[in-house]
């Protein structure tokens, strides 16, 4: 193996991720199985969570299915548990799930916001609270949480989502505060529109997607793939002196 190889290999851990049955999430399963990680795959939608252990047990990994509903304060305590209790320890947590409500400010429900932030923002912090005592003890470990470009700049009647994903920043850069110490790397990273089933919602009618798409520089929405890979990146050794940063990977849409 290529010593480069090496450095972007997760051979012999173990990746928790959420939101894994569709999406971003099942490609980073695909991505990080593909790597070398075992992966605990957590989700609601069990076909889904089933083809991703399809996919991952054909590259030759183990894959641990866990149901939970990230929107309760259980469900993110027991699909830890459920991963430490077949494991003993995650190397790797992804904190890839998420949701969204499309209401302006004026229109918005309170029971919006408060599931848009369970899902976005507490399911993260509860995982990471009850996953980092075991990479501490280790002294290693990666935490990614997948967050937004909606993070830094405003979109119309999303401010819950918005509200989430910069709160996620800030969760990102509390923890590396407290973790980096104990050589656990923590970043969060910040997609443009990516079009996954959330995404074909919001955007999928070219009336309402084409005027976004043409204030991307690049000129194009992103790609599963191009997420996946940037996970990889901030889950492998090759970016070990990164952390408590949030990367945009928006096709330059905040540069302008």
């Amino acid at each position: 193996m290529p010593e480069f190889t090496r450095r972007f290999s997760v051979s012999g851990k173990t990746a928790l991720v959420t939101g894994a049955s569709k999406g971003i999430g099942k490609e980073i399963c695909r991505v990080l199985a593909d790597a070398g990680a075992d992966i605990a795959a957590v989700g609601r939608d069990r076909a889904g969570l089933l083809e991703v252990k399809g996919i991952v047990e054909a590259m030759g990994r183990r894959c641990l299915l866990i149901e939970a509903d990230l929107a309760t304060v259980e469900g993110p305590r027991l699909a830890a548990r459920a991963a430490l209790d077949a494991w003993g320890a995650i190397d790797i947590l992804v904190n890839n799930a998420g949701v969204t409500a499309i209401e302006s400010i004026l229109d918005a429900k309170v029971e919006s916001w408060d599931w848009i932030m369970a899902v976005n923002l507490r399911a993260p912090f509860l995982l990471a609270q009850a996953l980092a005592p075991r990479m501490i003890e280790k002294r290693a470990g990666k935490i990614v949480n997948v967050s937004s470009q909606t993070s830094d700049v405003a979109l119309d009647n999303h401010a819950a989502y918005m509200s989430s994903k910069a709160g996620l920043n800030a969760l990102t850069k509390a923890m590396t505060i407290e973790w980096a110490k104990h050589n656990i790397q923590t970043n969060a990273v910040c997609p443009t529109v990516i079009m996954t089933p959330m995404g074909e919602m919001v955007w999928g009618d070219p009336k309402v997607g084409d005027p976004m798409r043409a204030k991307i520089p690049l000129g194009r929405f992103g790609k599963v793939i191009e997420i996946a890979d940037l996970v990889l990146f901030l889950a492998s050794p090759a970016s070990d002196l990164i952390t408590g940063q949030a990367i945009f990977a928006d096709g330059g849409y905040t540069a302008v």
